[in-house]
């Protein structure tokens, strides 16, 4: 009898553990959807041309984000806008721009 329920939880964690390694494997993550991506562009480059592509290609941003920024850059932009139509220098600059870039 311990052996039957042995046998039986061992089957039952080994059917858990599949079906978990098929939803992983099922969705690909964006890491490694740019990568597919980078490597069939770079199918007719070899040797140290093909890693310089590599290196670019993957390191680079989406072009969405490059375009307009990340959102702190943006904060950043707006606020230091801001200060700069206020005509503010100095002690009166760093307060308005640490309060301005703690508001969410």
């Amino acid at each position: 009898m311990k052996k039957l329920l042995t046998l039986l939880a061992l089957g039952m964690s080994l059917t858990v553990g599949v079906a978990h390694a098929a939803d992983a494997a099922a969705a690909p993550s964006a890491q490694q959807s740019k990568m597919k991506t980078c490597n069939m562009e770079a199918k007719d480059k070899k040797g140290d041309e093909r890693k310089m592509f590599m290196k670019e290609c993957l390191s680079a941003k989406p072009a969405a984000e490059a375009a307009t920024g990340t959102p702190q850059q943006n904060k950043m932009k707006t606020c230091n806008a801001d200060a700069k139509t206020k005509a503010l220098k100095g002690d009166e600059r760093k307060a308005f721009m640490k309060e301005c870039l703690s508001n969410k």
